[in-house]
């Protein structure tokens, strides 16, 4: 179920182990509280989708679907 609104897109950040992935999601400002943009349940599932890649170590699905960041170890 969609719900009614004014549609933006922001990028929301999901880190999870080693990865921050930066991806871009669709949300909704509702006429009834304009205060806050909301997320569908879809686009909630797709978060939950792309922490749970992440923390497989899962790069290459990552990289399809947004910007990935890994934590890299310094040398010593």
């Amino acid at each position: 179920m969609r719900i009614p609104g004014k549609r933006i897109t922001q990028t929301r950040l999901v880190q999870n182990g080693r990865f921050v992935v930066a991806v871009d999601v669709e949300m909704v400002i509702p006429p009834d509280d304009p205060s806050e943009p909301c997320l569908e349940s879809e686009t909630v599932n797709f978060l939950k989708e792309v922490s749970e890649h992440a923390e497989q170590g899962d790069r290459a699905w990552l990289a399809r679907h947004g910007k990935v960041y890994e934590l890299v170890e310094q040398a010593t």
